[in-house]
């Protein structure tokens, strides 16, 4: 039997991103930015949205790595990840979908180090915004004394700048459940992917919702996803016409498709559904759809 493959193309809610990396150039605290199709876009790295993923999973089975809030750092479970080295050891729910990777440098000169790694079965794209970025900065001041660095400034107010982004974000993942030790975390994954909240940090100043506004869900024994970064916007509409496409040109085949989400109103999303794809109007019934058809 040939593997089945899940690849998802996500998009989020519409919202203002800013201080995603709290670091600064002057007083200005700045967005991480790439040139994407000719024009500079703001990005979350897959770190950070694997950060949000791995707290999520915290809340279905225990992980291996946690945040403690209180301590702002991780804890660890087995921390050399001892459960792998037998196939009925235990293992947490992190390590087997995000993977894990410790290294040792060599204990004599000249000799090689060593690694104990195991690729992420779960696989997650760079986040990009939908619209590029037009150089949005707000400017600010914290009130004297708001904060201990505020307060050496004696009764002066303290100006400071943030760089923010109104859009959305689109990103993808890919997942091979029978590589999993225990396959049913394949579920648990694509739920908590459905529930995504605070990615990025942030600084508890600004709340964006990185849960998705729209998702394409492929569920194949093709081992290429095909429809990574396939939203683009017009106006306020989300489409991908180029998923069209790919169907007609029959690189995909409608009825390994389960859309859900906005997208699903735009004609794009009807031509599909007539195509043979599974649309519906929320996202969370179609990730229960493909939980359904998922193998194992």
């Amino acid at each position: 039997m040939m593997s089945q493959h899940l690849f998802a193309a996500i998009v989020t809610h519409h919202g203002t991103a800013a201080n995603n990396r709290g670091e600064s150039d002057g007083n200005i605290t700045t967005l991480q930015k790439l040139l994407w199709q000719g024009q500079v876009h703001t990005t979350v790295s897959a770190e950070a949205v694997r950060f949000a993923l791995r707290r999520r999973l915290a809340d279905v089975e225990e992980t291996n790595r946690r945040w403690d809030e209180d301590k702002r750092t991780n804890t660890w479970q087995d921390h050399q990840f001892k459960g792998w080295e037998k196939a009925d050891g235990k293992s947490f729910i992190d390590d087997d979908l995000l993977g894990y990777m410790t290294a040792e440098a060599a204990k004599e000169e000249g000799k090689a180090g060593s690694a104990n790694v195991r690729r992420a079965v779960l696989e997650v794209t760079r986040a990009i915004s939908l619209l590029p970025w037009a150089g949005d900065v707000t400017f600010n001041a914290a009130s004297p004394g708001a904060t201990p660095s505020a307060a050496k400034k004696g009764n002066n107010p303290v100006p400071y700048g943030t760089e923010l982004h109104a859009t959305r974000y689109q990103y993808g993942i890919a997942l091979t459940s029978e590589r999993l030790r225990k396959k049913d975390r394949a579920k648990a994954a694509i739920t908590a992917l459905c529930e995504l909240a605070e990615v990025a940090g942030n600084h508890g100043r600004f709340l964006f919702d990185f849960s998705p506004e729209s998702v394409i869900f492929r569920l194949t024994d093709d081992p290429a996803p095909r429809l990574l970064y396939i939203f683009e916007q017009d106006g306020q509409t989300i489409d991908a016409p180029a998923l069209r496409d790919r169907v007609e040109a029959e690189d995909i085949n409608a009825s390994e498709l389960v859309i859900g989400g906005g997208f699903a109103t735009t004609e794009t999303a009807k031509q599909l559904d007539e195509m043979g794809a599974t649309v519906f109007p929320g996202v969370r019934k179609a990730a229960q759809k493909v939980i359904e058809n998922l193998r194992g």
